[in-house]
């Protein structure tokens, strides 16, 4: 199994031993389903898991956490483990890795986690305080399909690389159409990772964020229904 660096054992405290077991199937099953490949075993610790529970440094006490596109439950799993305050929803639409996830919570016994088997866009019925995401898509389209999850005043944390400043500055404007209202950038895990994690935190509104208007082909198909409906 992967070696845990000191840092790890003095980061995760307690939830060690537990955070341990999920690294075991993250270097185990979750390569043999195609989930993680296998040149990333051996920096699962920090690479990967010490990489988003350090996300937890930006997320306030029991907070509802509604995770976007958790494939191997990165950094959705890691901070249900990390953080057993935090209520988290994994929304992961593929049926291989969902019940990997499924399996995963269910060995582990976590009762602040569950699996929701859809995409984040076809989510209807949840809402969060925080919407995470790492490795998803580009900020203003992630931000359309995270965006109707946040409730009002709550944010959207996503894990980007080195370029997260530019990003945000190129689709700033598309951000603030869908409701952002302040927008920042936090370094997390500082003397824990290096180097550290570049989270991207957008701020909503006092009012609840709707859904991305549709474009393109989606107005015309919309169009389209309205007028059967119609007839």
């Amino acid at each position: 199994m992967p070696v845990a660096p000191e840092s790890a054992r003095e980061y995760l405290g307690s939830q060690f031993g537990l955070m341990s077991r999920y690294v075991e199937h993250l270097a185990t099953s979750a390569i043999s389903h195609g989930l993680i490949g296998p040149r990333e075993r051996e920096s699962l610790w920090t690479r990967h898991v010490l990489n988003c529970a350090v996300l937890g440094e930006v997320i306030e006490p029991a907070a509802d956490v509604i995770d976007v596109g958790s494939g191997a439950g990165l950094p959705g799993m890691v901070l249900g483990i990390s953080r057993p305050d935090l209520h988290v929803t994994l929304v992961e639409p593929l049926l291989r890795r969902s019940n990997w996830l499924s399996m995963v919570i269910e060995d582990l016994a976590l009762t602040n986690v569950t699996v929701r088997r859809d995409r984040a866009e076809d989510v209807h019925d949840l809402r969060a305080d925080v919407v995470t995401s790492r490795a998803v898509a580009r900020l203003d389209r992630l931000t359309g399909w995270c965006a109707p999850l946040v409730r009002a005043g709550g944010r959207v944390v996503a894990i980007k690389g080195a370029t997260a400043q530019e990003e945000l500055d190129e689709t700033r404007e598309e951000l603030v159409a869908l409701g952002v209202v302040d927008a920042r950038i936090a370094q997390c895990g500082i003397g824990v990772v290096d180097p550290p994690t570049t989270a991207v935190e957008l701020v909503f509104g006092s009012t609840t964020p709707g859904r991305a208007p549709k474009t393109g082909a989606g107005r015309k198909k919309q169009k389209s229904k309205n007028r059967r409906r119609s007839g």
